[in-house]
């Protein structure tokens, strides 16, 4: 009966918690791939492969129980949820914004830079005449704010937010901290 307890309850349970990890730390170390950091990727990769090692053999040795499979499957769906969901608190990393506008650059280039955005503005050619391209890189935790100052000078501009790997100097509305993740072992920084 016991046996029939861990088999049935406990280890599928087990399993779900080993999975939500392991995904957890795998989709938080993609972010840190992309990004470049050298330490945290692989530290997760280690812990991330060492967990799944363990529950993959745990399903090996209990190979009929169909509730250890679904429950492999379960963690792997809530994992990816709650790693997305950590990644987008942690909000690691810098974002450039590009606007492309015909009549708003001027206007909301002082709007940027009067909340502390620092913003850059380029006379271009767009396929209707005469646009302004400006460029704002902002660290990620403050994309909103930039979109909503953005939207408050014109609702309908075009604009699109990409990553940036890496930047240096720069104007930033919120101070870069010493407590960035894993910081102070990123070579250069």
């Amino acid at each position: 009966m016991a046996s029939e307890y861990f088999t049935y309850l406990i280890l599928p349970i087990l399993i779900i918690v080993a999975r939500i990890t392991d995904v957890t730390f795998g989709t938080i170390r993609i972010v840190f791939v992309a990004r470049g950091n050298k330490l945290a990727a692989p530290l997760l990769g280690f812990f991330e492969v060492f967990i799944w090692i363990v529950a993959i053999s745990q399903i090996m040795q209990h190979a009929n129980n169909i509730i250890c499979y679904l429950a492999y499957a379960f963690g792997f769906a809530v994992g990816n949820y709650v790693g997305l969901s950590i990644e987008h608190r942690l909000a690691v990393g810098t974002q450039v914004v590009r606007i492309i506008t015909a009549k708003h650059g001027d206007e909301l280039s002082e709007v940027l830079r009067a909340a502390g955005f620092g913003t850059t503005v380029v006379d271009a050619r767009g396929a209707n005449g005469p646009v302004q391209l400006l460029y704002c890189v902002a660290l990620r935790k403050d994309i909103k704010r930039v979109e909503e100052l953005v939207h408050q000078v014109h609702p309908n501009i075009f604009y699109s937010v990409e990553d940036v790997k890496s930047s240096s100097s720069g104007i930033f509305a919120t101070k870069r901290k010493n407590l960035h993740f894993w910081r102070f072992w990123r070579k250069g920084k």
